[in-house]
Formats: structure tokens, C-alpha cells, sequence
């Protein structure tokens, strides 16, 4: 009898652990703003803002009211006071140390079980998976750890868009102005004034301001491409996911890792031409029934070419591949997140997770995708975005998403 009920005991907590650890809900759907790329970046800060119940409890909150008040002063002093120093307008517009423990600890205060910031926790953030690193925690503590998260990549924003601290790859995404020009403090004081003029009064506003804007003037508004591309660039193939029997099928979809050219006026590189030929031939085969092809606009820098676009051209027509089975992710940076934002789209369009994908690539690319690249994801994204199959051959190579693709990139704004 006590082994019963401790059998019984053991499968109520086992049940209540993973009622504790619910995460990413396909059902779930992003809210969204005007700008991609503030949702993309600062999804918290876009749900305090969208929540009128949460906002409400923020800006009846004195500390934080006085936070807010605090930061539009030292803005204001900057702009009266800094004579053309970068790091002096900064510095009152970024958030400080000493702030986000402020915030962090006023939150701990206001939450509740049951109360705004808790239905916050459980009916947007967990479901969202944008915060998948924390889901194990206690829903204060996720919430805590996502304001520290925003707050970070807002800084990190203003440090490599304003100040000029080298990304983490420069060659490709560096600010797109020289800070010693005397003419750009300028600029930046601009910002600064800008920043006091956002609409909702909400205590971390005026800094993700500066730095949205500073995304914007530095033309890197790159998260932002083709979005929502549920309704432009994926609209057709969408449509036909939704319609798609998976099980008559060996592979949910055929995977094409980018390969930006060099020369600034070419549009689509030999590299790129070739992987999709790949491609297309295992698509021609019948093994799955969409392709997908990924990459942003990365090389070379600035270019105005976008990988993903320019390879779903050659695919629909050069090699006659129809436009509903072609996939864009135009976003992936690296190859890394070629991986990462390919699982992020199959979880959002309700791709099977649990079903092997192909990805199809040339020799080098796959065995660095099998071989280094698990260590490399998890020194620059914390996480591994897929499982590695089988290997078909040096070009072929089976994986499986996983769902903690969905963790926001804080340090990667144009492709968070």
C-alpha cells in the first residue's frame, strides 16, 4: 500500500512538473507590432506594452514611474550638457546596473499568482518560447530573466549602432558611420531627443527608442525583411503546409543553407545556384514536399541582396520548382542560423517537429554543420537548434528542429 501511494504521489508531482514546465504552443501567435523589428528584439517590452491591464500596473507603479522620470532628466541634462561626446549621450539613455536590478526587483515585488504579471508569464511568454532558456524557472523568475534579457539587448543595440563596439561579426554587421566624424554627435543627439517623445510613458521607452532608431539610420533594419511573411513571401506555401498530409512523405522539408557572393552586384552566388540544383533534385525525387532556402542579406556589407530571396527565384524560374513548395527564412546571418531560423519556421507554420528534415548543402558546409558547428552553437546561441540523422552523403544530412530555437538572440539585432 505505501508503494502504491508513493507510486501515485511520484505520478501527481511528475504530472505537476510538467504542468509547471509548459512551453511553446504552436497555437500560439506573436503579437506583433508596426515594427518587426522591435517585436523580434524586445518582446517583453512589446507585451508591457500591448497588455493595457500589465501597463496600467507599470504606470501606477511610483518607483517605476520615478525610474522613467529619472531617465528623462539625465536625457534632457545630456542634451543641455554634452558637448559632442558620444558615451556622454549614452550613458543617460542606456540602461544601468544599477536600474535593471531596480526593475528587476520592483517586478518581484508586483507579481502575484493569479495577477496581470503572472497571466503575462503563462499566457504569452512561456507559449511564445521566445524566452525558452528560462522555462524551467519559476514564472517571477522567467519574468525577471526576460527584463534582463530586453534590457541587455537594447544596450547591446546602442553599444554597436551608436557607440561603435565591434559586433560579434564585424566584417558583416558593423555601425555604418565613423563616431569620430564631428558631424555625427549630431546624429546622435537627435536620437536623444527623440527618445523623449515616445507615446506610452513606460519606463523603458525611451531607450529602446534611441535604439530602434539607431537600427534605423544605420539601415539595419534587417529583422524586419519581408515581414509578416505569413502574408507576402511564404503566403502561397503556407497555405499549402496547412493542406499537406506529412506522413506520405520521407522528409518534412529539404533545407538550403545560403551562400552570399562577394562581389556587391551579383545576386545570387555559384555557391547558392548549386545548393539549390541539390535541391531541387531531391525535391524532383519526391522525398519531401517543400524546399526551403535560407539566408539574409549579409554579404557582402550592406549588400541590398538577400540570399533566401534570390535562391527562390532561381529555384521557381530556372528549375521549375512551383512557388507553394518554396519555403523563404531571409533572416539567417550564419550558418548557425540557417539551422535555428529553419526549426523556428517549421514550429510557427506547424511543420511536424518530430519529423526527420533534409538539408542539402555541399560537401564542406554539411560536415561542418555535423561535425563543428553543434560546439559552435552552443558558444554563440547557448543551445544546440537541432538534432543531427542520419547521413546520406556528403551533401545530404538528415536533423531535427528542436524547439529552443525559438530563444531570442539578445547580442544579434538584425537577426534576434
Amino acid at each position: 500500500m505505501k508503494i502504491l501511494s508513493f507510486l501515485i504521489c511520484c505520478g501527481f508531482l511528475s504530472l505537476h512538473a510538467l504542468a509547471q514546465k509548459a512551453g511553446p504552443d504552436k497555437a500560439y501567435a506573436l503579437q506583433s507590432t508596426h515594427n518587426p523589428v522591435q517585436y523580434k528584439n524586445y518582446y517583453l517590452f512589446t507585451l508591457l506594452q500591448k497588455d493595457q491591464t500589465v501597463k496600467k500596473m507599470i504606470l501606477d507603479d511610483q518607483v517605476l514611474s520615478t525610474l522613467l522620470k529619472d531617465k528623462l532628466v539625465n536625457i534632457n541634462n545630456a542634451l543641455k550638457s554634452c558637448p559632442g561626446d558620444i558615451s556622454c549621450f549614452t550613458s543617460a539613455v542606456k540602461f544601468s546596473d544599477d536600474e535593471i536590478r531596480v526593475v528587476g526587483e520592483r517586478l518581484n515585488n508586483l507579481f502575484k499568482t493569479g495577477n496581470p504579471l503572472d497571466l503575462l508569464v503563462k499566457n504569452q511568454l512561456l507559449p511564445s518560447g521566445c524566452y525558452s532558456m528560462y522555462e524551467e524557472l519559476k514564472s517571477k523568475e522567467l519574468l525577471i530573466k526576460a527584463w534582463e534579457q530586453d534590457a541587455k539587448a537594447v544596450n547591446y543595440a546602442i553599444e554597436v549602432y551608436v557607440e561603435g563596439r565591434k559586433p560579434n561579426y564585424p566584417a558583416i554587421d558593423s555601425i555604418g558611420f565613423n563616431v569620430k566624424d564631428k558631424s555625427y554627435s549630431e546624429l546622435v543627439k537627435t536620437n536623444a531627443l527623440l527618445s523623449l517623445r515616445t507615446k506610452n510613458n513606460l519606463f523603458f521607452e525611451p531607450a529602446m527608442q534611441f535604439a530602434l532608431v539607431a537600427l534605423e539610420i544605420n539601415e539595419r533594419n534587417d529583422a524586419a525583411d519581408y515581414e509578416p511573411m505569413t502574408g507576402t513571401v511564404n503566403k502561397e506555401a503556407l497555405l499549402s503546409v496547412q493542406k499537406t498530409d506529412f506522413s506520405h512523405y520521407k522528409y518534412s522539408l529539404i533545407l538550403v543553407p545560403g551562400e552570399g557572393p562577394e562581389e556587391r552586384d551579383t545576386e545570387l552566388s555559384a555557391g547558392g545556384m548549386l545548393r539549390c540544383r541539390l535541391a531541387a533534385e531531391q525535391y524532383q525525387k519526391g522525398v519531401a514536399p517543400f524546399i526551403m532556402v535560407s539566408g539574409g542579406r549579409v554579404h557582402p556589407y550592406k549588400t541590398k541582396y538577400s540570399e533566401a530571396y534570390e535562391m527562390k527565384k532561381f529555384l521557381r524560374n530556372t528549375l521549375q520548382i512551383p512557388e507553394e513548395a518554396i519555403l523563404m527564412e531571409p533572416h539567417a546571418r550564419h550558418t548557425t542560423t540557417n539551422m535555428r531560423n529553419a526549426s523556428r519556421i517549421m514550429f510557427r507554420y506547424g511543420i511536424p517537429m518530430n519529423k526527420v528534415a533534409l538539408v542539402v548543402t555541399v560537401k564542406s558546409q554539411s560536415m561542418y554543420i555535423s561535425g563543428v558547428m553543434p560546439q559552435r552553437c552552443i558558444q554563440e546561441l547557448g543551445y544546440v537548434p537541432y538534432r543531427i540523422g542520419k547521413r546520406l552523403s556528403d551533401q545530404e544530412l538528415e536533423f531535427y528542429p528542436n524547439t529552443m530555437s525559438l530563444q531570442i538572440d539578445f547580442d544579434e539585432p538584425l537577426d534576434p
